[in-house]
């Protein structure tokens, strides 16, 4: 066998090989050389080969493991990007089909004036998710449940109303914050006395051009549609997002959302959504935990786990990206801030 000028080939035992053309600089042609393995005593690699191969085969499974792992995140991420969309134009179309008035925001309640006779009240109105997303025992049963709010006419698809990255056994993980006539926050309401224009709710205080409860579409003045908050994904089911309006706080029922890689996927009034990396490394860090439900016990909501005394009432953010990102979503949930800016403690 005619040997490459530079290179030994192997001799020897009996031998099983491979050809490889190697370029002969000298004649301008090529030279063949087959690299020959023996398998006289049965062994096909040797210890140091197979430490090499499996040691490559881990630097690869590292590197593609969290490839992959935010390449699922993404596909997760658009596909909740969309459900709020869609949701928030149902949440619009409502509101035209309704005389401007928005959708009750505290999902399965009914409210109305009350009949000073009676007690009883005049006129009864849906909240926008209805009893059948609470907690069915299997998909089947929440499809052939009829009590599916007062926007399924608009969304009739139970898959729209969850994100891909929620909690397990929860059926609808998204929440109508507390400006756009949701729960009733300290600061943001007074009475509306009993008219049926009013349907019996609290309307917002005004600030100046700046309605913090809305109740109708045209309260959406400054600022506007495309920076008022309305949906947001909670990640499990709630009867709402709560974000304080006086002070610099995480209420515990509703701690920020971070299981889009440390990060909220939200929509406006004007029916876009938007995805929001937290800045600070403490918004993600907040300490959770899981309450189970009352009539649920099987399933868990996660809140901020708080120090047991007397008075507390949420958690304060200590650095000034924690603050940045909760005043951030305060704004974007009542159009400014309650309180005066100040740096964190």
């Amino acid at each position: 066998m005619r040997k490459a000028k530079g290179f030994t080939p192997l001799e020897g035992s009996r031998l099983a090989g491979t050809q490889i053309i190697i370029p002969n600089r000298e004649s301008g042609g090529f030279i063949t050389w087959t690299v020959r393995r023996s398998f006289s005593h049965g062994a096909a690699f040797t210890l140091i080969e197979l430490l090499v191969v499996i040691s490559i085969i881990a630097i690869l499974i590292a590197i593609l493991i969290p490839v992959l792992g935010r390449s699922r995140e993404l596909g997760h991420r658009t596909v909740c990007l969309s459900n709020l969309k869609q949701l928030t134009f149902a949440w619009v179309a409502f509101a035209e089909e309704n005389g401007s008035n928005i959708v009750l925001g505290s999902p399965f309640t009914w409210s109305g004036p009350t009949d000073p006779s009676t007690g009883r009240m005049i006129v009864l109105t849906r909240g926008w998710l209805g009893r059948a997303f609470l907690f069915p025992e299997s998909r089947s049963e929440l499809i052939a449940d009829p009590n599916k709010g007062a926007l399924w006419p608009w969304i009739k698809d139970v898959d729209i109303y969850r994100c891909p990255r929620g909690l397990k056994g929860h059926a609808a993980t998204y929440s109508i914050v507390s400006a756009a006539r949701g729960k009733l926050v300290e600061g943001t309401y007074m009475e509306s006395g009993t008219s049926l224009s009013a349907i019996g709710t609290k309307i917002g205080k005004r600030v100046g051009s700046t309605v913090l409860r809305l109740t109708k579409l045209t309260d959406i003045v400054s600022p506007g549609a495309g920076q008022r908050a309305v949906f947001i994904d909670d990640g499990q089911f709630s009867t709402g997002f709560d974000v304080c309006y006086l002070y610099p706080k995480w209420r515990p029922p509703s701690p920020p959302p971070k299981h889009h890689n440390g990060g909220v996927t939200l929509s406006m009034a004007d029916g876009h959504a938007e995805y929001w990396k937290w800045k600070g490394r403490e918004t993600v860090n907040i300490p959770l935990k899981r309450m189970p439900f009352p009539n649920s016990p099987n399933l868990f909501a996660e809140v901020i786990d708080g120090p047991q005394v007397p008075g507390w009432n949420g958690y304060e953010p200590q650095t000034e990206d924690g603050l940045y990102d909760l005043q951030r979503l305060q704004r974007a949930t009542w159009g400014r801030l309650g309180y005066s800016v100040k740096k964190a403690p």
